[in-house]
């Protein structure tokens, strides 16, 4: 069994554009719990007054797996553990696990904290002794060790043996620069295996060499039993060690357990909870969790797809909770349209129909649509290739007014006409901009024909400038997301008139939703 020890709250809190409140660090920890990870570190308590807050609240709550772990550092030098505020703070914060870091470079001892060697050695023993002897576990991170290791490799493993004589029980390896090759770090973890015998060992990698992932199940594959990271790979400079590629790769490819039995089932899930509490959009292109991660587009892919669905995929995406999907563009072929039809269940799509909405399709892309995000689009084209096709009601024409007047500022006025069920509707609303103001007005001259609209949501509306350097006759993309609370589709527009593009991903998005939604 691999220990699993995630520093998102600590570590993953380091990275540029993340601040997480203290109760945005509880639900990750309950999540993290509920996930199956072994240790969540939640802060470094002696560093600030929200870290102690977190502490706190944790003591009062039942973790069901995870043992809640603080961070800190060795003592100062030149004081006795009992004195250190730092470690004082480590025992009063009730955390059953301690994990604090030492200097294993020389460079770092003598250069920055600018102390002896021999008193580096004692700040670990002793530091490491105080927290055992207040009845906590605990676990020692060999700052710097990979480049202490290739500077001076004697005091290097010294330092670990200063660990371990003040009963350390887990030593850590961390490639805090994170510059070292997986075959740098192979060779040092033999070293330590060698000199510390039967010692658990562990692994702390950043990724400023685009290695943290592979370094860290190469130290796993030299007999390192604890694995350090975050979640998305959150972190300092370029990130920590991604837990979300590591557990699966460890688990799946090497069949190493990490979380109890059938828990990697929910690791896009936990992925996608982070990034919605860090505030960050989820990278659609990360391996394993990512939306794009099992995205097929080119049609030659989808052709084998078809047939066998390993030709293109190196695991099955529900292994980690995440799903295939075949997108469709203008690189698309009959193979990518055939498989849309059947997810929207339009089985009985005749080849010259696909053939028919494959061409629009390319047409369209050209003119600045991208159809990959907006699939309810790709399926009103084929749907409106159904002889028995009714489209709910027809655009006739539509007028907007943007003005500025004293005393109430700016707004805008839409008036739209449209045919529902034979009758001419033909009214106007206002709104804060031009699509609020369409959107308004054509909810109102459908919603006594089609009451169900009043449900649907306008939930994101994106706009990109596709040619930018044509200036006002630049092509527009809008991409609208509409809701309806169980049900989410998305729907495209283009148009060097921003208003229009506006429009017709609008009139898409109830079309479509006037079809699914019942």
């Amino acid at each position: 069994m691999i220990q699993i020890y995630d520093t998102t709250l600590r570590d993953g809190t380091q990275r540029k554009g993340i601040s997480l409140s203290c109760e945005d660090k509880i639900r990750i920890a309950q999540k993290l719990d509920e996930f199956g990870v072994d240790f969540i570190e939640g802060g470094w308590p002696g560093s600030n007054p929200k870290d102690v807050a977190f502490f706190k609240k944790a003591r009062e709550m039942d973790w069901q797996h995870a043992k809640i772990a603080a961070f800190g550092s060795t003592r100062r030098a030149g004081t006795t553990p009992e004195e250190d505020a730092n470690l004082v703070a480590l025992v009063e914060s009730g955390a059953p696990v301690c994990t604090i870091f030492g200097k294993t470079w020389t460079l770092h001892v003598t250069n920055v904290m600018r102390t002896t060697l021999e008193e580096n050695l004692r700040m670990i023993e002793e530091s490491v002794a105080f927290l055992k002897g207040q009845g906590r576990r605990v676990i020692y991170d060999a700052e710097h060790f990979f480049d202490g290791y290739k500077a001076d490799a004697d005091y290097a493993l010294q330092t670990l043996a200063a660990a371990v004589r003040g009963g350390a029980e887990t030593l850590v390896l961390c490639d805090t620069n994170g510059g070292c090759l997986p075959q740098e770090i192979v060779e040092a973890v033999q070293a330590v295996h060698t000199a510390l015998p039967g010692q658990q060992i562990g692994m702390h990698a950043h990724d400023d060499g685009g290695m943290a992932v592979a370094n860290s199940i190469a130290a796993v594959k030299e007999g390192c039993m604890h694995v350090q990271g975050t979640i998305n790979g959150y972190g300092e400079r370029c990130g920590n060690a991604n837990l979300c590629s590591v557990i699966p790769n460890l688990e799946i490819k090497l069949g190493l357990s990490c979380l109890p039995e059938n828990h990697l089932a929910h690791l896009s899930e936990v992925s996608r909870f982070v990034s919605e509490i860090a505030n960050l959009r989820p990278n659609e292109h990360q391996p394993f969790v990512g939306k794009a991660a099992f995205a097929h587009k080119g049609g030659i892919h989808v052709s084998a797809m078809r047939r066998e669905t390993t030709s293109y995929q190196h695991i099955t995406p529900e292994l980690v909770g995440n799903e295939m999907r075949i997108l469709v563009s203008e690189l698309s072929g009959h193979s990518n349209l055939l498989s849309k039809a059947e997810d929207y269940g339009l089985d009985d799509v005749e080849k010259k129909d696909i053939s028919a909405v494959l061409k629009e399709i390319k047409d369209l892309e050209a003119r600045g649509f991208s159809f990959e995000a907006a699939e309810a689009s790709v399926a009103l084209l084929l749907t409106r290739q159904q002889p028995d096709y009714q489209p709910p009601f027809e655009l006739l024409d539509f007028f907007v007014n943007v003005e500025h007047r004293q005393g109430r500022g700016t707004f805008a006025e839409a008036t739209v006409k449209v045919k529902a069920n034979g009758e001419l509707l033909h009214t106007a609303a206002e709104g804060n901009g031009p699509v609020s103001a369409l959107d308004k007005a054509l909810r109102k001259a459908l919603a006594n024909h089609f009451p169900v609209i009043k449900k649907f949501h306008l939930a994101d509306y994106k706009v990109r400038i596709l040619d930018s350097n044509h200036g006002t006759n630049a092509t527009t993309r809008v991409l609208i997301d509409t809701q309806n609370g169980t049900k989410h589709w998305s729907t495209v527009g283009a148009s060097t008139n921003i208003i229009e593009a506006s429009w017709r991903a609008l009139a898409d998005s109830f079309e479509y939703g006037l079809m699914v939604v019942k």
